[in-house]
């Protein structure tokens, strides 16, 4: 089975997420995006979103796709969980032929940091989502969406939250806002 490995935290999931999907399809020879949302980023204190929230979030959002598996592995360990065992984990439980792991490029600077990096980079293909239009020695995938989900947090914008998941971030928000 050849897979792209799209993690992140999802906090809010936006359209830049879904964007991100399409491009996967269209430029990668793959079978199935498998979408993991972090319980914690390893370079994060904490999130807006609680972490059972944002996986449910993912799940009615791609809930249309059967080419999207939405993983609930990293949410269900309860802790920051490296990429690698991620990786080794999916690689138990499907038969990987191919693995493409997807980045965004403000993770490029850091990459080298990853636990277990120079395990990982054996592994996989990095593709990186490149907003920015960095340089990279990686299969680089160009994303004209300026949008990221910390600025959404920081404006409370909800112009660039997908329709079908609208309803349900407006009440996370409203329930997290009232603190």
């Amino acid at each position: 089975m050849k897979i792209a490995i799209f993690g992140g935290s999802f906090d809010p999931p936006h359209i830049g997420h879904e964007k991100i999907i399409e491009l996967l399809f269209q430029s990668l020879d793959i079978d199935y995006i498998v979408v993991v949302p972090t319980y914690l980023s390893p370079f994060k204190r904490n999130s807006f979103l609680k972490p059972h929230d944002r996986l449910e979030l993912i799940k009615l959002l791609f809930s249309d796709n059967k080419k999207i598996i939405v993983s609930d592995y990293e949410v269900n360990c309860g802790f920051a969980v490296p990429t690698i065992n991620t990786l080794k984990y999916l690689s138990s439980k499907y038969d990987l032929t191919k693995v493409y792991l997807v980045i965004g490029d403000d993770h490029l600077d850091t990459l080298h940091l990853w636990d277990s990096y120079e395990e990982l980079k054996n592994l996989v293909e990095f593709v990186v989502i490149n907003r920015h239009n960095k340089q990279t020695i990686y299969k680089s995938l160009p994303l004209n969406i300026d949008i990221s989900s910390s600025q959404l947090r920081q404006e409370l914008d909800l112009d660039y939250i997908p329709t079908k998941i609208k309803e349900e971030v407006t009440k996370y928000w409203k329930k997290e806002y009232k603190k």
